[in-house]
């Protein structure tokens, strides 16, 4: 487990995490959001012990990782996909980084098949690998160790789909094999089929630490999508949702969109009026729309609208 105990880090009179307390638990993936500034990356480079916090403290276990006597043991990590010298080979910058914590050099080859770097692409050095080349160099050696707590900032960026998908697959499994995932993002479409659980924080400051079932719940209200072949027959439809006390509001197609009703009651309803339906269907908020609404206080940099009459 991950620990993080009032955990604050300041750069001058600049604040970057703020008293931020919570557990990193096994055998999920949590994912780590935040908008830009928020205090992602410092977070996760004061678990590692690279930057030292000015409060509070952060355990893996029930040590800071700095005591740790093999750490790529027990934590694998890729913060920065360009971490590797750029006239170094990857697979010998994976046996050097081996040899430095006591692991056997047959793991090297194990890891980059796992990664599906083959024996080629291992050997090129730094500065020719491509993005998505460097992430999976850069997991191999996350994974060298075989540790029970993984971090990952970013991992999918430079990944074509069929890489993203990979490390979706990857990370799951790895969770369901008892492990401790911890996984930092901008792609909330990709984070809402990966997580399990979600930490939010903007500003340095703890939003939302919450199954991701229950921070989809803080988005916009759920609304029943309802759609049918009768303009007629959804008119009087309409009606009695409104006289049952729920709002309707008319969409494309001859659709409409009901909240304060369950789906059920809608469907019901439906069928005493004897109207029929080619489409009925709860429409849940996206982890985008509820993310935005958490973050929406937190964001440093927002940009503006274009104006009228000026291209992008």
């Amino acid at each position: 487990m991950i620990a993080l105990r009032g955990l604050t880090k300041r750069f001058g009179a600049a604040t970057a995490v703020h008293n931020l307390t919570l557990d990193v638990v096994p055998g999920r993936v949590t994912g780590f959001l935040g908008p830009n500034g928020a205090g992602k990356s410092t977070t996760m480079r004061m678990v590692l012990g690279l930057d030292r916090p000015t409060a509070g403290h952060a355990l893996v276990g029930d040590r800071p990782y700095v005591e740790l006597r093999h750490p790529l043991r027990e934590v694998g990590a890729l913060l920065d996909a360009r971490a590797i010298h750029p006239a170094r080979g990857g697979r010998h910058h994976l046996l050097a980084t081996a040899r430095s914590n006591g692991i056997p050099a047959r793991r090297v080859d194990e890891v980059l098949e796992i990664v599906g770097l083959d024996p080629s692409a291992a050997a090129k050095r730094g500065r020719a690998l491509s993005l998505g080349m460097s992430q999976r160099l850069g997991i191999a050696g996350a994974l060298l160790g075989d540790p029970p707590v993984l971090m990952f900032d970013e991992p999918v960026n430079g990944l074509d789909p069929d890489g993203v998908r990979w490390i979706r697959e990857l990370m799951r499994s790895l969770a369901r094999q008892g492990r401790t995932i911890f996984v930092s993002s901008h792609l909330m479409s990709e984070m809402q089929l990966t997580a399990d659980h979600l930490v939010v924080i903007g500003r340095g400051r703890l939003l939302a630490d919450a199954p991701i079932a229950e921070v989809l719940d803080t988005g916009s209200v759920n609304e029943v999508r309802v759609r049918g072949p009768r303009p007629d027959g959804l008119a009087a439809l309409e009606d009695r949702l409104t006289a049952a006390g729920a709002q309707v509001r008319p969409g494309p197609d001859h659709a409409l969109f009901v909240t304060g009703l369950p789906v059920e009651r809608v469907g019901d309803l439906a069928y005493e009026l004897g109207v029929p339906l080619h489409e009925l269907a709860v429409s849940t908020a996206s982890l985008e729309e509820a993310y935005m609404e958490l973050t929406g206080d937190s964001v440093e940099h927002a940009a503006g609208t274009i104006a009228k009459g000026v291209t992008a």
